[in-house]
């Protein structure tokens, strides 16, 4: 069963009801590789996608079981769309209203008339995006592959002076040379005090001894993300943040332990948060202990403290612990890993313990 099929089955959708997607990462899941611009119509029908001469050619390479209906001048996106959905009887549409701005979708509604009623499409495909089929967890391992090879080739490189930019440039360029396609994310270099700063910017401070340098960064692989961070220490750390990196990493280990299909998110944060406070760093991990990870860095479900989602085998999802002190520093140690019925792969597979440079 195609991704398109399986969306309309989930919608229940019947003869007169159809779906128009806007959002990249949904319109590459339903077609199964389109990249470009433009729009997807879908029915019980018709399989179209809508875009501009731009990218038609790429569009019949990308997503052959979809016709092509390419836009031009006095005939635009919305058009062409009103068209398929008169052709086909609809008398509703499901729209992305979560992702279209006010404007668009009043202009789409406009388009369509008001015989056909415009419904949300409530984030049904993202649904469908949770659980990976086996041929997503390939892409998402190769990533995940790219990433941990990539770690280990970059730390003797690393050294004192570098400036955090260069070891960003570095560690990017390794990915790309390892079959990265893009980067998942901007790439995070965050050293010494500048740990404390979970999205910290690479910038110019320069790499000293006694430095901890946190690299939290992502390869993409054929549509798909994965998503690492290690802490590291530049000569020997502080007794103090020793202390932190032993406290993240049992925490990062612990609730890797514990994930598994039928966990509660809020569950496996809480015993990380729970472990950390009890360590005398309460307040010091204030962001979310995951979050699923597939065609975007950030899905969902999530680990976190409002998370009460149910995780089910097929989850690909992050562990991230951290502790932040600011005006000293920060460690964050995270693995992608893939939730089963009885426990959890780890996708990525690089050291987690303290490596001294």
């Amino acid at each position: 069963m195609t991704a398109a099929e399986r969306l309309l089955n989930h919608l229940h959708a019947g003869p007169r009801t159809a779906v128009v997607l806007h959002d990249p990462s949904n319109m590459f899941y339903l077609t199964e590789g389109y990249t470009g611009e433009g729009l997807v119509y879908l029915s019980e029908e018709q399989r179209v996608i809508i875009t501009d001469f731009r990218y038609t050619e790429q569009a019949e390479r990308q997503a052959p079981g979809f016709r092509v209906e390419m836009t031009e001048q006095g005939r635009n996106h919305n058009q062409v769309l009103a068209e398929l959905a008169k052709a086909d009887g609809i008398d509703e549409l499901r729209a992305e209203t979560n992702y279209l701005p006010v404007d668009d979708f009043e202009k789409l509604r406009a388009a369509v008339g008001e015989e056909i009623s415009c419904m949300p499409l409530n984030k049904a495909v993202q649904k469908l995006r949770e659980i990976k089929s086996q041929t997503e967890v390939l892409a998402i391992r190769k990533a995940c592959d790219i990433t941990s090879e990539a770690f280990n080739a970059i730390l003797p490189k690393i050294r004192e002076g570098m400036t955090e930019k260069e070891l960003q440039i570095e560690l990017d360029f390794t990915m790309l040379r390892l079959g990265a396609d893009e980067m998942a994310f901007d790439t995070i270099i965050a050293s010494g005090e500048n740990g404390s700063l979970c999205h910290a910017i690479p910038g110019s401070r320069k790499l000293k001894n006694g430095d901890m340098i946190t690299m939290d960064f992502g390869a993409k692989v054929g549509g798909y993300c994965s998503d690492m961070t290690r802490t590291v220490a530049l000569g020997q750390p502080s007794p103090e943040m020793r202390k932190v990196y032993e406290t993240v990493l049992r925490a990062q280990t612990m609730c890797e332990e514990a994930l598994m299909a039928g966990k509660k998110g809020c569950d496996i944060d809480k015993l990380a948060r729970d472990y950390i406070d009890a360590r005398g760093y309460a307040g010091r991990f204030g962001h979310g202990l995951g979050h699923s990870v597939g065609i975007d860095i950030h899905e969902d479900p999530r680990l976190s403290q409002t998370c009460k989602d149910v995780l089910a085998a097929g989850v690909v999802i992050t562990v991230e612990p951290g502790i932040y002190l600011p005006g000293v520093g920060g460690v964050r140690i995270e693995n992608t890993c893939l939730v089963k019925e009885n426990g959890c792969v780890p996708l990525t597979t690089a050291d987690k313990q303290l490596i001294t440079l």
